[in-house]
This record gives structure tokens, sequence and C-alpha cells, in this order.
């Protein structure tokens, strides 16, 4: 092909290759894509990343606490004080502390943990017995509802019977009132607050249901057909107590009113977040920080105490080695062959070996008939051909009996003696 031919053919290929990348570039349009990567480290870390960060926007000051020992240094006044981790080690002790420090004019916010024991007369949360505050299924509560009912509507038929005796004209009823709008929620916690219009609606869980023993408390918010969230005096102070802190976790507290009742709640005052209420003991804090080290340990202290472990029976005695002899080492090596290898095998040692020490007396042995071989044999020890035969005679695989085996091993050891 001439240099004017490929002139022309590359000429031709760059500009199919211009057009088809003109044809590409009008064909690609940019656009914008949002990868969720979902949440960060830290806000799975803690699930109420997102509570602590809407308090900070509100312009109120937040801090974190490590422990109830921080109570010691926190002031109480102008301050707000949210119990949202788990208080099942709390001591009498510290609960005590929690609503001594309340007392001196702080606000405690906490849930309620534990259900009402009607038999032991608490509930095992130290916070909640001691401010007589009783935490109730609703579904207790709702039968109980229904027998109180049951009762009243055989109260109601003995006094209409009583009225007909006495030809009393009846009551009029009362007519049932119109459904309000607020009802078009019941599974939502309704707060009414002064001066509004409509309640605040919340999503507490409707399983649970608080109760005031001692008629403390001046505010309250109820669902349909339970109480979940109690505000009472305490001192100088004010307690807050809720049946679930739930609705400010990271993905619940955009929901409903949830972000404007921990504003609510919280406002004018300083906040300090206390997300466990007890620290780890030492066990607790190696089985999770260190779980293999302790495996490993736990495998070390096994096998130690197996090794210095009593025995099953008495230890036995040390063989004295002064009576180990060769005769010994020759019999236990003989049963150990027996054993394992069987009669033919001891057999044929016992006949390699003849036939090694016939090849030294008589050169050319091995190529000689086998005929043959036991005349030589009979000539070199001077026995009869009879005695020959039975002693170098193939083993058979077949188990012989003990009195055939031990008289065809005196042959062969008779014959190999005579070499």
């Amino acid at each position: 092909m001439s240099r004017r031919a490929l002139f022309i053919l590359g000429c031709g290929l760059l500009l199919g290759g211009g057009l088809l990348v003109i044809y590409l570039l009008q064909q690609l349009h940019p656009y914008d894509k949002l990868v969720n990567h979902g949440p960060s480290p830290e806000a799975r870390a803690n699930p109420y990343l997102a509570a602590e960060l809407f308090l900070r926007q509100q312009k109120l000051e937040v801090q974190r606490a490590d422990g109830l020992d921080e109570l010691k240094t926190l002031p109480s006044a102008g301050r707000t004080l949210l119990l949202l981790g788990s208080r099942n080690r709390m001591t009498p002790g510290q609960s005590k502390r929690v609503l001594e420090w309340t007392a001196q004019g702080g606000h405690l916010i906490f849930v309620a943990e534990e259900i009402w024991d009607e038999d032991k007369q608490r509930s095992g949360d130290l916070l909640l017995d001691q401010l007589g505050i009783q935490q109730l299924l609703s579904e207790d509560l709702d039968q109980q509802d229904a027998s109180e009912d049951a009762e009243d509507a055989e109260d109601a038929e003995d006094a209409e019977d009583a009225e007909d005796a006495e030809q009393v004209m009846p009551r009029q009823r009362l007519r049932k009132p119109a459904r309000s709008p607020e009802h078009d929620y019941p599974q939502l916690t309704k707060l009414y607050l002064e001066n509004e219009k409509a309640p605040a609606y919340l999503d507490f869980d409707t399983d649970y249901h608080l109760y005031d023993s001692q008629n403390r408390a001046h505010a309250w918010a109820n669902s349909d057909g339970a109480t979940h969230m109690l505000q009472l005096s305490h001192g100088d102070g004010l307690v807050t107590v809720l049946t679930d802190a739930w609705l400010w976790q990271n993905n619940e507290i955009g929901e409903y009113d949830h972000a404007w009742l921990l504003w609510y709640l919280t406002q004018d005052t300083a906040v300090t977040l206390l997300y466990r209420a007890d620290r780890d003991d030492l066990l607790s804090l190696l089985l999770r920080n260190f779980p293999l080290a302790l495996a490993t340990l736990a495998l070390l202290i096994l096998f130690g105490l197996w090794h210095v472990g009593l025995r099953h029976g008495p230890l036995a005695e040390v063989a004295s080695r002064s009576r180990r002899q060769l005769e010994e080492h020759l019999r236990a090596s003989a049963a150990f062959l027996l054993r394992h290898h069987g009669q033919a095998h001891l057999l044929q040692g016992l006949q390699r070996d003849i036939q090694r020490r016939a090849r030294r007396r008589h050169p050319g042995f091995e190529r000689l008939p086998v005929a043959e071989q036991w005349r030589v044999l009979g000539q070199l020890t001077r026995l009869p051909a009879s005695a020959v035969a039975k002693a170098m005679r193939p083993a058979q695989p077949t188990q012989r009996s003990a009195s055939e085996f031990t008289r065809q091993v005196a042959h062969l050891q008779t014959l190999r003696n005579a070499l």
C-alpha cells in the first residue's frame, strides 16, 4: 500500500474517531446522585445525639455527665438533669443523692423502668418508689376499668328497680358528648397547655401507664387510655416522670411534637445529659474490651487444674532398670510382631535368614530350583529331606494352631542353627 493510501486511510480513521467522540459527548448528560451512607459513627454510638444537637441549637448550655458522682459538684438551681440511661444497678444511696439534688432546686427527668408489684407493694425502681409513682400495664388498667364498669352497671340496675318499686319517675340519661378532634388520634399522647387551642401530640408507648398514688402531680399527659407523663414538685425542685424516652432518639425526635416537648421541659435552664446512671464493674469492662484475652486465660486455668488435679486410682510404680534384660525385649518384640503382622511374617523372617546363611556357604544357592535348594540344605545341615521340607514350606496366610506354629518354628531354628 502506497504512502498516499495510508495517509488517506489514517485521515479517515481520525475523522471517524472524532465524529464518534462528538456523538458520545452529545449523549452524555451530567446528573446529581445522593448516596446515603447511613448514620455517622458518632450517631450510632449515641442514640440521643440529635437531641443534644437540637438543644444546642436552642442556645441552651448542654453537657454530658459520666456518672452520678458528678452531682456532688453539679449546681441544682437553673439546671435540668436527664437520666436517659439504665438505672438497674442504681444503689439506694445514689437514688437518695439524686432526689436531694432535685430538692435543692433542680429539674429531674427520668424514665420509669419497673412495673408495680401489688404483692410486694413496690416496683424495685428506687426513684419511683420514693416518689410514690406506680407504673402499670395498660391492659391491667383496662381490665380494672371493665370490672368497675360492670359493678356500676349492676348498681344502676338495682337503683332503677328500686325507683320502679317506689313509682318514682326515672332520671333522664345524659347524652354522650360529641367526639372532639383530639380523639381522632387515640394512640397518641396529648399534652394540653393554657391559652393553646390544640394539644401537643406525642407518640409514647401506650402499653404502660403512670399512676400517682400520693396525688402529688400537678401536670400530666394522657393518651386515650393511659397516662404517660407526670410532673410533680419535690422540695424546691421539679420531677418529670416518663414511661419511655425513645421519642427523643435520633430516628424519632423529628416526629410529631417530640422535639418541642424536649425544649418545653428544658427551656431557660442548663441541661446535663446522663446516659449511664451507673458505672460498669471491672468484669464488664474486661468482657467488653478483652474477650479473647479472658477466653485464653480461662483455658489456661482449666489446663492447669487438669494438670495438677488428682488422678483416678493409684499411680503405677516405675519398673526397676535392673530387670530389663535382652530376653524380655526379644519376647516383647516377637509378641508385638505376632499381634500386628501374624504368624506368616515371623515364619518368613526365619526362612529368609536360613537362605542368607545358605548363600554364604553355597554360592549360587538363590538360582537353584526349590527342590534342589532343599537338597543342598539337607547336605549342609545333615538333616533329613523331610525335616527340611517341613521347615521351608511356604507359610500359609491362614491362622495355624499354636502347636503347629511352634513345631514349624522349632524346625526352622534347628535348620538355622545347623548352618
